[in-house]
């Protein structure tokens, strides 16, 4: 199947998970990354559940907090 992944087109086997692909792709930090499928935001609880399907688009995203 073919998915984009951070902007960048990838092919990958059916039947991937999220949490597959964060450890596939060597997500930095892993344990604060936020997961978008296709605009989507998917709860931690449910990236060993949820499978990625083709054509899907997948973006890692950090919160950053901040101030002045």
């Amino acid at each position: 199947m073919k998915i984009t992944v951070s902007g960048i087109q990838k092919e990958y086997a059916e039947g991937l998970t999220v949490e597959q692909l964060i450890l596939t792709e060597k997500v930095e930090n892993p344990l604060y990354v936020t997961v978008t499928i296709n605009i989507e935001f998917i709860k931690r609880e449910y990236f060993g559940k949820t499978i990625i399907n083709d054509g899907d688009v997948i973006e890692f995203l950090y919160f950053m907090g901040g101030g002045c």
